[in-house]
Parts: structure tokens; sequence; C-alpha cells
């Protein structure tokens, strides 16, 4: 939905058209060049004057001309041949963006959606902390009017209940703009847009486990490898368009010619040959070819450079993966034992062995292992797709 939504997709598009219609263009310099042109004229002179002793003739008072020529280039320094596989990159390279930025919008709505997960999750488990202090609230009541319990721990569960209650406050408006967020990223209406936490249920997922790839392998299929070798492709054939205005042009071409200029229509064909050489252009062209070799030395260079720096980036991305993968196996070894550790706190705080901080200590720990996990999860599933783009898939 994001993909069909975002405005980079749809100018990414629009920026293929332009493309493609600037490779069409190209490709009709291949066809001849048809011009026509024609004059009336009709002046108080003749065009013609000539003295005939006692007398003046005047001659072409007016008269009429016109042409239609055909010119078809046979040799044009390989700036025809080369100026439409120029197009071809352009075309090339506007279909690599829009993946480039198909990715971009595939990582940033990944990120909105797990925030939303995040920002969910920690609701749910406020929920739950503040169900078990409402429990615990009910027995400390009963217990502090039986007389086996203080009135500083009753006061001690309802200060944590009111800081579990504005802690839901503060939840539920940052869900509530992260959800419209996420609503208006992917083009959905806002108003009654929600998702499903993959998280909830006592059931936790499986830890996604980073499967590491071949990176020189697979360094040819991504987008910004093919964009460097797309620019070292454009500086070659820019390179040879500038050495192609220094060449010799050769064209043939056909005529039909019309003129009536002294009140006799006078119509005639041709068919010619011409060849242009640009003697004095070598002067300023050997200067500019040279500046072309120079711009793709660096077009190759960059491409070298960059290799390496996409080849570190995979490597990164697969590091930050395992990373958030141990780390959210590590939180839900925590979650098993804060939930044990709760339980024998309430246990204790019953038979009167722990006290009323101990057990708000062991739900506050409860909390923090919950969060943590859902944390170090929403971490790891973005930065398995992180390692997914950076890798071309």
């Amino acid at each position: 939905m994001a993909i069909e939504h975002n405005i980079k997709m749809r100018t990414a598009t629009t920026n293929i058209q332009i493309a493609d219609q600037q490779k069409k263009e190209a490709f009709t310099k291949y066809y001849p060049t048809v011009s026509a042109s024609g004059i009336a004229f009709n002046s108080n002179k003749g065009l013609m004057q000539m003295d005939m002793g006692d007398m003046n003739l005047s001659l072409i008072k007016n008269g009429v001309v016109g042409s239609v020529t055909a010119t078809q280039p046979i040799f044009a320094g390989g700036q025809i041949i080369n100026g439409n596989r120029l197009a071809k990159v352009g075309s090339d390279v506007s279909k690599l963006q829009q993946t480039q930025s198909r990715n971009e919008v595939r990582q940033t709505v990944e990120q909105y959606y797990w925030q939303l997960v995040i920002l969910k999750e920690k609701l749910h488990t406020l929920d739950a902390i503040n169900k078990l202090l409402a429990n615990t609230a009910k027995d400390v009541e009963i217990s502090v009017k039986a007389g086996v319990a203080r009135r500083n721990d009753l006061l001690q569960v309802q200060l944590r209940q009111n800081d579990i209650e504005t802690s839901q406050i503060n939840l539920e408006n940052s869900l509530d703009l992260c959800r419209r967020l996420l609503a208006q990223y992917i083009g959905a209406n806002e108003d009654n847009f929600d998702i499903i936490s993959p998280l909830s249920g006592n059931t936790l997922p499986n830890v996604p486990i980073a499967v590491p790839q071949n990176h020189k392998d697979v360094l040819p299929n991504t987008v910004e490898y093919k964009l460097l070798d797309k620019n070292v492709e454009a500086s070659v054939l820019q390179k040879k368009l500038e050495i192609g205005k220094n060449l010799p042009s050769v064209a043939v071409g056909a005529g039909y010619n019309y003129d009536n200029l002294m009140d006799k229509s006078h119509p005639f064909g041709m068919i010619f040959v011409t060849v242009s050489v640009p003697l004095s252009g070598w002067w300023g062209g050997s200067h500019a070819i040279k500046n072309k070799t120079l711009q793709l030395r660096n077009a190759e260079m960059e491409r070298d450079d960059n290799r390496e720096l996409l080849l570190i980036g995979m490597q990164k991305s697969l590091n930050d993966w395992k990373d958030a993968s141990k780390k959210t196996a590590v939180a839900q070894k925590s979650i098993e034992q804060a939930t044990e550790n709760l339980r024998l706190n309430e246990n204790y705080y019953k038979a009167g062995t722990s006290t009323m901080n101990d057990l708000l200590d062991a739900q506050n720990l409860y909390q923090q292992s919950r969060d943590k996990y859902v944390d170090s999860y929403a971490t790891c599933k973005i930065k398995e797709v992180e390692y997914e783009v950076s890798t071309g898939n």
C-alpha cells in the first residue's frame, strides 16, 4: 500500500516515462531530416537591371521559389548510435532509481509499522501490570482492614497505579500519532485504521535468525552498484560523443525545387552528398575530449571506492541483524525469568516473607523485560529488511 501511495514512487514512475520519451526522441535521429521552404515576393524594382542603350530592362520584380529536401545521415562520428545508447542508459538509470525509491519506502514503512507494534505492546504490558496492581490493591486493602498489613503498603500500590496511568496516557497519545502517521504513509483512512500486533498472545514468535550471504557475489545485484556501473557507462558514451563531434560527417539527400521568377514555371529535382570536416573544431575539441576522459576516470574511481563501502555496509547490516537476534533471544529468556520472579514475590508477600517494595520491584522488572523484548524483536525485524535491501533482495 505504501508503494502504491508514496509520492517518491509516483515521481519515479514519471521519471521512467520521461526517460522513455528521451530514448524515443534519440531514436528519431536515425531517420532522414525533411525540410520545406518557400518564398513569394513582389518588389518595386526588378532584381536584375540591364542597361541596353536607349532602354533599361528590369527583370524579376516578383516570383515564387520553393523547395523540399530530405537528408539522411550516413556517418556522424558515432554521435547518433552513441546518443541512442546514452538515452538507453538514462532509461535504465530511471528504472534503477525507481527500485531504489521502492527500497526506501519499504524500509520506512517497516520502521513505522514496528514502532506502532512497540507502542501497542508496551500499552498491552501496562494493562497487564495495571490488572496485577488492581488485584494487589484489593488484597492489601483487605489485609490493612484486618490489621495484618501496613497502610503504607497500600499507598505504595496506589502511587504505582498513578505512575502506570500517567504512562498509559503518554503511550496512548504516541500510539494515536504513530497510527495516523502509518495510515497516511500507506494511504489508508486514519479514522478506522489499525493493525494487529504479531507479538500479542502468550506465545512469543521465534527469533528471526540472520542468514549471511556471500557479499562479493551479490554485490553486482544491488541497486547502488548498478547505478555506479551505469555512471561509468554513461561517462564512456559521453567521451565517445565528444570525439564524434570532431569527426567528419557524411550525409546524402534528395530535393525537389520549384521557381517561377519570369512568369515561367521551372521545377527540377536533385540528389546530393555533403561532407563536413570540423577542421578548426579540434583546437577546442581536444580539450573537451580530455575533460570527458578525466570525468570517466573519476567515475571509475568512484565505483571502485564505493564498491568497498557497499561491502562494508552489507557486513554492518549483517552484524546489526545478528546482534539484534541475540538480544531478542536474551530478552525472551528475561521474560521467563521475570515472570517466575514475579510469581515468587507474589507468593512471598502473601506469606509475609517479603515487602511490598520487593513485589513492586518484581512487577517493574517484568514490565522492563517485556519492553526490552518488544524493542529488540522490532529492531531485529527492521535490521532484517535493511540487510535484505543492502544485499539486493
